[in-house]
């Protein structure tokens, strides 16, 4: 529980997407119990989306760039920002998403000195009793990460106040400043999906808690950046990143069970695409495995 009244810098991406980013920005301004500074980093957008965006808000902070720079470095950008601004914390957010008006009141009420960041309960903007993420744990062997509750509808009788977590998604955070300062930013070598995984993980190494609070609430339109769930932009670089991702954070002993577990989610996704005759998907996929193995080696 946060004392005194803190100094909150909200931080999102925008790409060629101003009405998602819009709509977000409206739901930031509409939070009720502590004032936040927006900031919006236009991903090297082509469609004047900056303009848009400026025009529609002249109150935020748009930091433009000539290029798009991907999701972590597009959002070190912003958190840069806000820590050079003497922001105490920086809740980074996903621009196609909008958030409660008491999301802030319930995820400050479990930001204790020793958590490094705090996650909403995260639902389906198609399904909005559904929930998307609810944070995850680890599992010790493969390094995969679990979500129980993703894809079932919220009983608010499992958790009243917070669940501890391993990992929690990128799409919404809250996060410490002292946390971002002792581990980091983001990793800019993972240019698309991984790098919150990557980012909780060396949080909890350094022995910060993670907590997803279910009273905070967000929507999620779900992969909008990247054209959606299966397309070819989201299969390419969730398969390289995700050889990034247990390339450096896989012991030797867990080696051997990484690579089985994901031989067989290789397997799986391949057939799942197969079946709704998704190809190019496919190609895509496993052009991102090549990849990500080739810049292993290329390292290595």
């Amino acid at each position: 529980m946060i004392a005194s009244i803190p100094n909150i810098y909200a931080v999102t991406v925008n790409w060629n997407k101003p009405d998602d980013t819009c709509e977000c920005l409206q739901s930031l301004l509409d939070i009720e119990g502590y004032s936040t500074t927006i900031v919006v980093v236009d991903n090297g957008s082509t469609d004047g989306s900056a303009e848009i965006i400026s025009k529609r808000f002249p109150q935020i902070n748009l930091l433009k760039q000539t290029t798009n720079l991907g999701f972590s470095r597009g959002y070190n950008v912003g958190i840069r920002y806000a820590l050079s601004c003497g922001a105490d914390y920086v809740f980074m957010i996903n621009n196609d998403v909008w958030v409660d008006r008491d999301v802030l009141n319930y995820l400050f009420q479990y930001m204790s000195s020793d958590t490094g960041a705090v996650c909403p309960l995260i639902f389906y903007a198609s399904s909005p009793d559904v929930v998307w993420s609810a944070g995850a744990i680890a599992n010790p062997l493969t390094l995969e990460v679990k979500d129980k509750f993703a894809n079932h509808p919220w009983a608010p009788r499992i958790a009243t106040t917070f669940l501890e977590r391993d990992f929690v998604t990128g799409c919404g955070l809250l996060l410490s400043s002292k946390a971002l300062l002792g581990i980091g930013l983001f990793d800019e070598h993972f240019y698309l999906y991984y790098e919150d995984m990557d980012f909780c993980f060396r949080l909890r190494k350094a022995g910060w808690r993670l907590r997803v609070v279910p009273g905070a609430k967000m929507w999620h339109k779900v992969s909008r950046s990247s054209g959606g769930s299966g397309s070819l932009i989201e299969r390419y670089w969730m398969a390289r990143s995700s050889i990034r991702f247990f390339r450096k954070h896989a012991t030797w002993w867990q080696v051997p069970f990484i690579f089985f577990w994901r031989s067989g989610s290789a397997l799986l996704t391949t057939y799942r695409l197969a079946r709704t005759k998704r190809w190019l998907s496919i190609k895509a996929y496993w052009n991102g495995l090549k990849d990500g193995l080739l810049e292993g080696f290329q390292k290595s």
